[in-house]
């Protein structure tokens, strides 16, 4: 749930509009920041509010509980660091093996 971009009752209502007839299960994720973003996290008051307007159109709506802030663990933010570890290794990798074959 991105602050002002998508966390309106507007923005539920029109969800729940794209929604009619079909069964889903809408899961909401606080958005969870890092250093250099120019994002914020919904207001959890806000975020109550467009999980009732979804919650009572008859959709179930959990907000997921954040975790790993602390770290930026969350929303594949670690993931991306650890692809980031492993594209220098195997670069490093290749250079240690180019550099043995010139010898």
């Amino acid at each position: 749930m991105l602050k002002g971009v998508n966390d309106s009752r507007a923005e539920a209502k029109e969800l729940v509009r794209l929604l009619k007839g079909i069964p889903a299960k809408i899961n909401l994720i606080p958005f969870n920041p890092w250093p250099g973003t120019k994002y914020e996290c919904s207001d959890w008051d806000t975020i109550e509010q467009f999980s009732d307007i979804v919650f009572n159109a008859g959709y179930a709506s959990p907000v997921r509980t954040p975790r790993g802030r602390d770290i930026l663990a969350a929303c594949g933010q670690l993931k991306s660091e650890t692809e980031k570890l492993r594209a220098r290794a195997r670069m490093m990798e290749t250079h240690d093996e180019s550099h043995l074959e010139s010898k």
